[in-house]
């Protein structure tokens, strides 16, 4: 299983970015799918998750109602779609995948994801 992270960028606060994540592999759909990111000198920080049907989600408190997963188990992919962007969300974002994660659940921990993508920055400027 390999992940490619990108779409990240720099822009200004209020700014919208949509991060791609596309898995290489078999099946994708037995993964549930994370995404995590880690700003510099701190922990990485769980940002949100996709159960393997794309039923069920879960957000940290701090991009609830700004950031959205979506996934195409067809095309193998899975979208993190963030609005209304803070200087706080500034931070390398990663996408991992857990195959142990249950239909409609995934994990907050990172160490319960098997694999993990390279991380694409996103730098929002105030």
């Amino acid at each position: 299983v390999q992940l490619q992270a990108s779409g990240g960028g720099l822009v200004q606060a209020g700014d919208s970015l949509r991060l791609s994540c596309t898995f290489s592999g078999r099946a994708f759909s037995n993964y549930a799918m994370g995404w995590f990111r880690q700003a510099p000198g701190k922990e990485r920080q769980f940002v949100g998750y996709i159960s393997r049907n794309g039923v069920g989600t879960a957000y940290t408190d701090s991009v609830k109602g700004r950031f959205t997963i979506a996934r195409d188990n067809a095309k193998k992919t899975v979208n993190l779609q963030m609005n209304s962007l803070k200087p706080e969300d500034t931070a390398v974002y990663y996408c991992a995948a857990d195959n142990t994660a249950s239909t409609y659940s995934g994990s907050r921990y990172y160490n319960e994801y098997d694999y993990w993508g390279q991380g694409t920055q996103v730098t929002v400027s105030s």
